[in-house]
Order: C-alpha cells, then sequence, then structure tokens
C-alpha cells in the first residue's frame, strides 16, 4: 500500500533545459509511482503562457503526469511565480489538482503549511507590486488573449527582466521575511512549513510563541540532478535525483 507522500519546487522546465526535463520524466514514470502523493509547489515551469501551449517539451510533460495519476498517484500542484497562469484545462487535461497559494496538509498527524514561497519574500517591495497586479483577473485575460506567439516571445522578455531583477537586490532582499513566516503560520494555527522559491534549502527551527516550529525549503532542480522531500510515517528525507 502507498503511504509516502513527495514533494518538489522550481524545476523550471523549458526547451532550453532538456537535462532537467529528462531527470522529471525519469521521475514520473518511475520514483513517483511508488508514492501516494506528489505536490509540486510551484515554478514546475520555467515560464507558462497559457493552456494552450504545447511547444515541447509542455505536451510529453502532460502525458506523464497523466500516466502517472492513472498509476495511482495523486498529484498537487501549486502556481508559482513562473507558472502562475497555469489554468483550468491543464489540470482537466492530466489530472492535476490546483492548490491555492496557501494549502494546509495533516502530514501524518501534523498541521502542516504548503507554499510556493514568493508570498513570504515581502522584502522584494517591486516584486510584490507586480504579483499583486498579474494575479488579477483583468491583467491574466488580457495577456491570455494575445495569440501564443506573441506570449511566447514576452516570455523570453520576462525572463531576461527577472534576471536582472535578481542581480540588482541584495540576497536577503530576495529571501523570505522571518516576521511575515511567523505571522503566516500563526494565521494558520501550524507550526511546520514546506516551501520552495528562494533556492536556498534547509531546514530552519525557530520558535512561535515558544513553541517550536520548522521551515522545509526545498531545492531548485539543476541539469546535474534533482531534489525530492521524502515524507512516510517513519519520518523524512531528501533524495537525489540523476539521469
Amino acid at each position: 500500500m502507498k503511504d509516502e507522500i513527495l514533494f518538489i519546487s522550481d524545476l523550471h522546465l523549458a526547451i532550453e533545459k532538456p537535462r532537467i526535463t529528462k531527470i522529471f520524466l525519469k521521475f514520473l514514470s518511475s520514483r513517483a509511482t511508488q508514492a501516494k502523493e506528489l505536490y509540486i509547489l510551484g515554478d514546475l515551469f520555467d515560464v507558462w503562457v497559457g493552456d494552450d501551449d504545447l511547444t515541447p517539451p509542455n505536451k510529453k510533460i502532460r502525458q506523464h503526469l497523466k500516466n502517472l495519476i492513472a498509476s495511482g498517484t495523486a498529484v498537487y500542484l501549486q502556481q508559482g511565480n513562473r507558472d502562475f497562469l497555469l489554468g483550468t484545462q491543464f489540470c482537466q487535461e492530466t489530472g492535476v489538482n490546483l492548490l491555492d497559494d496557501y494549502h494546509l496538509l495533516n502530514l501524518f498527524g501534523t498541521k502542516t503549511l504548503l507554499m510556493h514561497g514568493d508570498l513570504l519574500c515581502t522584502d522584494d517591495i517591486g516584486y510584490q507590486t507586480f504579483r499583486v497586479l498579474s494575479h488579477t483577473d483583468n491583467w491574466k485575460q488580457e495577456k491570455l488573449a494575445y495569440p501564443l506567439w506573441l506570449r511566447l516571445i514576452a516570455s523570453r522578455w520576462y525572463r531576461f527582466k527577472s534576471l536582472l531583477h535578481k542581480r540588482n537586490y541584495a540576497a536577503e532582499i530576495l529571501d523570505v521575511n522571518q516576521t511575515e513566516v511567523t505571522n503566516t503560520l500563526k494565521s494558520h494555527n501550524a507550526f511546520r512549513l514546506i516551501h520552495g522559491h528562494t533556492h536556498r534549502p534547509a531546514l530552519h527551527h525557530f520558535t512561535i510563541d515558544e513553541i517550536a516550529a520548522e521551515r522545509f525549503v526545498l531545492a531548485n532542480w539543476t541539469p546535474q540532478q534533482g531534489s525530492v522531500l521524502c515524507w512516510s510515517p517513519k519520518g523524512h528525507h531528501v533524495e537525489t535525483l540523476h539521469t
């Protein structure tokens, strides 16, 4: 009987990154089939311009996700800052369950909050301003109304701007704000958080009102390796994936 739960994030799949795609497809067809549930906590894709985009490797990824779910593994997905335009059509075609920005999970008896992580980076005011605008229905509808070829071209400019943004800010500004972490956990009455986004994998221990709390930061995937946080009734560990 399957009882293991897996967590991944920040794969940033794209046609320019075939080795990461290869690691991911191998993971979906082998290791992931052993799990009860798989949670993808944002930025599965480097950029998502709409559910009508079937350019490589999107079509193959959809099929592998569908096959995994057919094998008996449930798949849950949160939108990240790169693939927030991913919508219901993608989920209907694959069987993936789309989660809200904040998702509470009973992880073997412990209430655990799942997030992509970008909402915790409140010191990055420029990004947070853009996030509010880009998550409105009007903004999304306007961008998705453009022809696919134009959205694909625009996505390259977006990725370039994102790279410049990271270079122009101090590293601590792009990381999570600990006060925001604490307040977010308190608002959900939870003391464990799992997220990605920052590309700074670690396990942080701290306290909230003198109660022990922990924050798991998932690793981003690279052409050399993928990373999975694996949880079972016996505890947790991190597995490294290769081609």
